[in-house]
C-alpha cells in the first residue's frame, strides 16, 4: 500500500470541499438552517434517516421530491480560522522548528478536524390511502474526524525529533504503539446508500395522534480508514476503492489480499453493509410533538483492498516531521503502510464493522401557522469511523414573516463542533421551495475554533396535501 494512501483520502475529501462550498451533517438545507434540530420538524422524504415515524403525520404532502440538495462543512476546535485556510490551501510555507512545535501543541486536542460531505441526488416520497406513506433517497456521504494525543501530534510534525524518542533510544525496550497513541483517532469513511423507509398512523384520537416507522439501507462503501487507540487496544485498518489509485505495491501478490482492480464503473465499492432506522412520534393536541428514533443499525462488511495492523513496539521514525502545512503526507507516512510507518500492515480477506448507530429524541411545539420550536438530543450508540463523536444538543425554531418565506435559527452544542448558532433563509410555498443555510454563523466569523458550512437546494416540491 502506497504511503500515501490516507493523504489521498483525505486531499479528495478537501477537494470535494473547495468544490461544493457546502455543509451539512444530515443532508438538506433545512436541517442544516435549524444546527441539525430535525426529530420533530422533519416530514416528506426528510424523515429519512431521522425519524421514518414522521412519514405518517397528517402534514405530509401526497407526492414530495426533490433533486440535488447537498452540503459540506469542515470545522476545527484546535485551529484559528487563519491556521485552518492555510492547511486547506496549502500555501507551502516551510515551517521553522519553532513553528513545528507551536503546531505539535496545537494539534494535540481530541478534535483537531472535522469534515463532513452529504449529497442527496434524488429523494422523494409518496402517501398512499390506508396503506401508509413511503420514502425513498439515493445519498452520498463522507465523514471525517481527526483527534491526536500529545505524542502524536509530536510524532506527526517533530518526526524523528520527537520528545517520546530520547537519547538512548532502544528499539527492543521501546513502548508499545497502543501506549503511544492512546487516545489518538483518525477516522475517515465514505459510503454510498439506497434508502426505503415506511410510516403510517396506528393511533388517531381527539387528542393523541400515534406513528410509527421502519428504514432500510443498502449500503455501498467507498472508502474507509480507521486507527483508534484506547484504553490500550489499538484498532488500524483501511479498505479504498480502486478509483483511489492506490499503489499497494508486493502485497497484491499475497494470496490474502482480495485485490480490487480499476474498471470503468464510476463508483466501485470494497465494502457492502445494510442499515435499519426505527422510530415513533406523537401529536398531544394540535401543538405539542414528541419523537424518537434509532437510526443506523446494523453494519458493514469491508472486504476490498482490505489492510489490517496489529500492535507492536514503537519504532524510530526517520523523516523530521511535516515542513510545511501540508501535513497530510507526512500523516499517510506515519498511519499508512509506507516506509517510514509505525505499522506494519498486512493484507486480510474481511473486516465486519458496526454502522455509527445513534440514538435521537426531541420535542415541538407549533405556535399557530407562523412559529415552530423544537429541542433535540442525539447521542453516538458506539464509536465507530462515521459516527459523531460526541452527543449533541440543541433548541431551533421556525419563524414565518410571511406565508412563503421561513426563517431558521437556534442553538447547539456537541457532535465534535462546539456551540453553534444556525441561520437559514428558506421561500416555500404549499408547491416549491428553495433555501439554504449554516450550522453557525459564529463559525463562520470567530477566529477561533472555525466551522464553516452552508447547504443548498433548489428544486423542492410538493404535490397535494394529506387531509
Amino acid at each position: 500500500m502506497s504511503c500515501r494512501t490516507v493523504a489521498s483520502f483525505i486531499s479528495l475529501f478537501l477537494a470535494t470541499t473547495a468544490a461544493v462550498q457546502a455543509q451539512t451533517e444530515l443532508g438538506n438545507f433545512s436541517n442544516v438552517a435549524r444546527g441539525g434540530v430535525a426529530t420533530t420538524f422533519v416530514t416528506d422524504f426528510q424523515a429519512i434517516g431521522i425519524n421514518p415515524a414522521n412519514l405518517g403525520r397528517n402534514d405530509n404532502a401526497r407526492v414530495a421530491f426533490t433533486i440535488g440538495e447537498v452540503g459540506v462543512g469542515v470545522g476545527s476546535q484546535a485551529l484559528t480560522r487563519t491556521q485552518l485556510r492555510k492547511f486547506i490551501e496549502d500555501s507551502g510555507e516551510e515551517l521553522n522548528m519553532a513553528q513545528k512545535q507551536e503546531m505539535a501543541r496545537t494539534f494535540t486536542s481530541d478534535n483537531v478536524l472535522n469534515l463532513n460531505v452529504d449529497a442527496t441526488p434524488v429523494a422523494f416520497s409518496v402517501v398512499l390511502p390506508m396503506v401508509g406513506s413511503f420514502a425513498f433517497s439515493s445519498r452520498q456521504r463522507v465523514t471525517t474526524h481527526l483527534g491526536l494525543n500529545k505524542n502524536t501530534a509530536e510524532l506527526l510534525w517533530l518526526g524523528k525529533d520527537a520528545p517520546i524518542y530520547p537519547a538512548n533510544f532502544n528499539p527492543a525496550t521501546a513502548p508499545l504503539v497502543s501506549e503511544v497513541l492512546e487516545g489518538t483517532s483518525i477516522q475517515m469513511a465514505a459510503y454510498n446508500e439506497y434508502n426505503l423507509a415506511y410510516g403510517r398512523q396506528v393511533l388517531s384520537l381527539p387528542a393523541f395522534v400515534l406513528s410509527v416507522g421502519a428504514g432500510y439501507r443498502y449500503i455501498q462503501g467507498v472508502g474507509v480508514v480507521d486507527v483508534r487507540s484506547k484504553d490500550g487496544q489499538l484498532e488500524a485498518y483501511s479498505a479504498l476503492s480502486p478509483q483511489f489509485n492506490v499503489d499497494y505495491g508486493s502485497v497484491v501478490n499475497n494470496p490474502s489480499f482480495n485485490l480490487q482492480k480499476d474498471t470503468d464503473k464510476l463508483l466501485q465499492p470494497v465494502g457492502r453493509g445494510h442499515g435499519y432506522d426505527v422510530g415513533i412520534a406523537a401529536e398531544v393536541g394540535k401543538k405539542l410533538r414528541l419523537g424518537a428514533s434509532v437510526t443506523d443499525i446494523g453494519q458493514m462488511t469491508w472486504e476490498g483492498n482490505l489492510l489490517t495492523a496489529n500492535d507492536q513496539k514503537l519504532k524510530r521514525l526517520r523523516s523530521n516531521g511535516a515542513d510545511s502545512y501540508e501535513f497530510f503526507s507526512e500523516l499517510a507516512d506515519i498511519f499508512a503502510s509506507g516506509t517510514d510507518s509505525l505499522f506494519q500492515y498486512k493484507p486480510a480477506q474481511e473486516r465486519k464493522a458496526s454502522l455509527p448507530t445513534k440514538f435521537r429524541a426531541g420535542a415541538g411545539i407549533r405556535v399557530g401557522s407562523r412559529l415552530e420550536v423544537g429541542a433535540d438530543v442525539t447521542m453516538p450508540l458506539n464509536d465507530v469511523a462515521g459516527n459523531i463523536p460526541a452527543a449533541f444538543y440543541g433548541v431551533a425554531l421556525d419563524v414565518k414573516p410571511l406565508s412563503w418565506i421561513r426563517l431558521s435559527t437556534g442553538v447547539t452544542s456537541g457532535a465534535g463542533y462546539g456551540m453553534g448558532i444556525p441561520v437559514g433563509f428558506a421561500i416555500a410555498t404549499k408547491v416549491y421551495e428553495l433555501g439554504f443555510g449554516t450550522r453557525d454563523l459564529r463559525g463562520l466569523l470567530s477566529d477561533e475554533r472555525p466551522y464553516a458550512s452552508v447547504a443548498m437546494g433548489t428544486l423542492r416540491f410538493k404535490i397535494g396535501t394529506v387531509k
